[in-house]
């Protein structure tokens, strides 16, 4: 059957038009991978991907500006991956600009940023390889939040435990909770030590009323207090006291060991106190030398009236008499 020319026409026209949808999608295809552009390339090396592939976008400053374009395992703990950049970004890009791996969004597809240093540095050149930083993936997030959900849960229990035992009057906290007793000991306490600082208090306040009250022009406590000169002299009659109370000592501990000499020992001071008959012998020497002085007296006044030396006692008599009148005179 042959066809007409309607569905030929029809024929004709789906297939421009796919043609042109097809050359359409080709483009933006094309113009998301950078087929048709000027590009460059540059590297970036980590320890893990966290599932980047092949066709991803690369981002500066939140801006896409390329994709993926290798991936190339170098060893176990390294991973190179190639970029391909947008040409008009290049002068955009420094070298010491930094390269971290991300997702879009919270279930989006990994994408690598790149962010830009604060400090100055010379724009990249085609084939450079720029620094990297390794953020924790999701799985390790994951894991480290179910290893904090179980010590959650276990301090959850110990939590559990605690307040029970606390509720049934156990440890210290359970009986300052449950003991009624306690507690009124407890607030006994407060109010003794309450009570004990407002004296405290009062005692500071008068003990300050006392210092300011203090004349520091005349008294003596102002003198003491705040003389550095007195303070000296002070401390120096202290030291002195101090010596002279040790020389006192050593001059005690002498005499006793004198007198403790004196009483047991064979020296003359002790035959003088402790020889009763020397004493008596001593008291008959002053009796007779008292009545010795008695008869001197008496034989000089019988002296004085023989005829031999009559003469000269008057003569004593009369110059005593004239040097009286001059002292009277």
């Amino acid at each position: 059957m042959e066809k007409t020319n309607v569905q030929k026409f029809n024929l004709g026209l789906f297939v421009i038009i796919s043609t042109l949808i097809l050359i359409v999608a080709i483009y933006f295809i094309g113009s998301k991978q950078n087929i048709f552009g000027r590009t460059f390339r540059v590297s970036a090396v980590f320890n893990n991907v966290s599932g980047l592939q092949l066709g991803n976008n690369v981002r500066y400053s939140g801006i896409n500006v390329g994709t993926v374009k290798n991936i190339v395992m170098i060893n176990d703990t390294t991973i190179c991956i190639d970029m391909i950049i947008e040409d008009k970004i290049l002068k955009h890009i420094k070298k010491n600009a930094i390269a971290t791996i991300g997702s879009d969004g919270l279930v989006g597809s990994m994408i690598i940023n790149i962010i830009p240093s604060k400090t100055a540095s010379s724009p990249l050149v085609s084939g450079d390889t720029i620094a990297s930083y390794s953020k924790i993936s999701t799985n390790e997030m994951l894991a480290t939040l179910n290893k904090t959900n179980e010590n959650a849960s276990l301090l959850t229990v110990d939590l559990l435990k605690i307040t029970e035992a606390i509720n049934k009057g156990k440890g210290t906290l359970g009986l300052l909770i449950n003991d009624s007793v306690m507690a009124s000991d407890l607030k006994q306490s407060i109010r003794n030590i309450k009570t004990a600082s407002l004296s405290t208090s009062k005692t500071i306040e008068e003990l300050n009323t006392i210092i300011s009250s203090v004349n520091y022009e005349n008294s003596m406590a102002a003198v003491l207090l705040s003389d550095s000169i007195y303070a000296i002299k002070v401390k120096a009659i202290i030291s002195n006291l101090e010596k002279s109370s040790g020389e006192i000592n050593t001059v005690i501990t002498n005499l006793n060991d004198v007198v403790l000499d004196v009483k047991n020992g064979e020296g003359a001071l002790n035959y003088i106190i402790n020889d009763t008959t020397l004493v008596n012998n001593i008291d008959e020497t002053m009796e007779n030398l008292k009545e010795g002085s008695v008869l001197l007296n008496e034989d000089l006044e019988a002296l004085k009236h023989s005829f031999l030396l009559k003469k000269y006692f008057k003569k004593l008599e009369k110059e005593k008499r004239k040097e009286e009148k001059k002292k009277d005179q």
